[in-house]
């Protein structure tokens, strides 16, 4: 068995002739719901009622508990577990033979210059999710990878009534989607406030893993604002309740019978429950599912960098004495960091006064924002502290749906750490499109156990472009206990720490 880990959509899918399989990692889209949908329409009377529908909360939520009372696991289900439903799909899902890494053939082939491999073919397949109903009058909170490409939905209540669903939109950055049946005066869900969880606090998961549905699971809080590969969208809440292929869409409820999460996604080796489950927060959820039932899209705020975690020794090549904030590796042109003058080097401490501890923070943070929108970003930029006010842009579902954080790969640079190093060609700084560099021909030393290899190109240390190997000596010989490499590398920017003693 593989040693790797993966990050699995808690769906449960059947492909083809019955094999069951996990359906793929990610953000999902799905273009045929848009058709002859126009691309930006105002909310009409209907759709602004329905959308104040989203949010409404008929039923009275349970008692709080005091602290270190145990839950009522009981009350919960039996109040809120009709709210929650099943939800299977059936559709055509394009797979290729460039899929299977069981073809010794296709393995082999594959390989050689100019092959293209075998024409996708559409195949069948049904899947089953989870959802809850939020709107009394029939609107259902899902994942979007639980409806990705399907052609029929199918609500399953807990009551065994069937209704043909229609998906009014979904949104791939954050994996949520709402459905609408035609029924009225059905159970709905209380929903909560998922910044007043704390880690160590009990969760109740309800859903139908492998089609078992109205199967609840306990837990606690294991810990929150998790950011995940692929995910940069969404500040996730971990929990180890049980949840597994089927979960997805499901509610997770607080002690006092709030929902305050959507079950999406597992971490496994093997493809079922092991321990670590994440739940998109709630009020994530309803942003984007209100925005969906007025216009039938979620739009998301576009900053326009690539940012990193700090790592201590980072932290202290920029003058920090701890590893918080997010650090800027790159600045796209003509974007909105870049005018409101965002530089890399900058590291990203607070947004809105609130502190942003981490690079997945500040991805969070953006892409639930709207186009337009201002905010004040609190920086810290050459040893000082700095603030900025930017209007961020809109971004396109491509590029909210990519991981944020750019790729930190270790690395090292400098003369004296077992590098060998030459300025670039006029050539090479055209096909790489960067002004400056010095490209690494040898490594070894502390470079080697840093990571750096042949071909990355060293663009600065400690934020001052480097052009020549005396530029480098030059900050070498004040004997600094670590040193901060921006780095080209295959088209990305990233600074890597050098420890130097």
């Amino acid at each position: 068995m593989s040693k790797t880990h993966f990050l699995k959509p808690v769906a449960w899918a059947l492909l083809g002739g019955g094999l069951a399989v996990m359906t793929t990692a990610g953000a999902f889209d799905i273009p045929w719901l848009h058709r002859d949908k126009p691309a930006a329409a105002a909310p009409t009377p209907v759709a602004a009622a329905a959308a104040q529908a989203v949010a409404a909360t008929p039923l009275p939520a349970l008692p709080t508990l005091p602290l270190g009372s145990a839950p009522n696991y009981r009350a919960i289900v039996q109040q809120y577990g009709p709210a929650v439903v099943g939800v299977t799909v059936e559709g055509l899902r394009r797979t290729g033979a460039d899929d299977d890494d069981s073809d010794p053939a296709q393995r082999f082939f594959r390989n050689l210059p100019g092959w293209r491999g075998m024409a996708p073919e559409a195949q069948p397949f049904k899947g089953q999710g989870s959802g809850f109903i939020v709107a009394a009058d029939g609107l259902v909170l899902t994942n979007a990878h639980v409806v990705k490409d399907a052609k029929e939905v199918t609500v399953r209540l807990a009551d065994r009534r069937e209704f043909a669903a229609k998906v009014l939109g979904s949104d791939a950055a954050t994996d949520i989607a709402v459905l609408r049946i035609d029924a009225q005066g059905l159970p709905v869900v209380h929903l909560g406030d998922p910044k007043t969880l704390q880690v160590g606090d009990p969760v109740l998961a309800i859903g139908a893993p492998y089609g078992l549905e109205q199967t609840a699971t306990a837990g606690i809080v294991s810990a929150k604002g998790r950011s995940l590969p692929g995910d940069a969208a969404v500040p996730f809440i971990q929990t180890d309740a049980a949840v597994n292929p089927g979960n997805s869409g499901g509610p997770l409820f607080d002690a006092a019978g709030n929902v305050v999460g959507i079950n999406a996604q597992i971490y496994s080796r093997s493809g079922g429950f092991q321990g670590v489950s994440f739940a998109i927060p709630v009020d994530v959820a309803m942003r984007v599912g209100q925005q969906i039932v007025a216009t039938g899209a979620a739009q998301h705020a576009r900053l326009g960098v690539s940012v990193q975690d700090l790592t201590q020794p980072l932290a202290e090549s920029f003058g920090l004495s701890r590893p918080d904030g997010a650090l800027v590796a790159q600045v796209e042109a003509r974007s909105p960091a870049a005018a409101a003058g965002l530089k890399p080097g900058d590291v990203i401490l607070r947004i809105d006064g609130e502190p942003v501890a981490q690079a997945g923070a500040l991805s969070a943070r953006i892409a639930q924002a709207l186009p337009g929108d201002k905010v004040q970003l609190s920086l810290w930029r050459s040893q000082k502290p700095q603030d900025l006010t930017v209007t961020l842009g809109r971004a396109g579902e491509d590029q909210v749906a990519q991981a944020a954080a750019a790729r930190a790969d270790d690395g090292a640079d400098g003369v004296k750490l077992g590098l060998a190093l030459r300025p670039l060609s006029r050539d090479e700084r055209a096909q790489a499109q960067i002004e400056h560099g010095l490209v690494v021909q040898g490594v070894q030393g502390a470079a080697a156990r840093a990571g750096l290899a042949q071909g990355d190109v060293v663009m600065a240390i400690n934020g001052q472009p480097v052009d020549s190997v005396d530029e480098l000596r030059r900050v070498l010989k004040g004997k600094p206990k670590s040193v901060a490499l921006l780095v080209w590398r295959e088209g990305d920017r990233l600074f890597v720490p050098v420890p130097l003693t």
